[in-house]
């Protein structure tokens, strides 16, 4: 299973609906989720996107995998949001390469 949350619920932005779209992935149905409607149990992979991993449970960061990417928040600067897109398939590809080989 993969999902994503956030600390906290908020809502999916226009510009990320848009730029997924762009690569042909429809997300625009999607509805923002706090971390709190998971249990950290039911996940081997854990991945914080903007170095806030240390504002995680320890539940959270003691999974099998955990991983900090540190990325720039796009939305407090909406014009790198396809940079931000990019660097995340590139990351997600290697992490894929790197549970493969496993």
């Amino acid at each position: 299973m993969v999902t994503s949350s956030g600390l906290e619920a908020s809502q999916v932005r226009p510009e990320a609906i848009a730029t997924m779209q762009a690569i042909g992935l429809d997300i625009s149905q999607q509805k923002s989720k706090a971390l709190d409607a998971f249990q950290a149990k039911d996940f081997d992979v854990v991945i914080s996107l903007c170095g806030c991993g240390i504002n995680l449970p320890p539940e959270w960061l003691t999974r099998e995998i955990f991983e900090d990417w540190q990325l720039d928040d796009p939305s407090e600067h909406p014009e790198i949001f396809l940079k931000v897109r990019d660097e995340i398939q590139v990351r997600v590809k290697a992490l894929i390469a790197k549970i493969a080989s496993s």
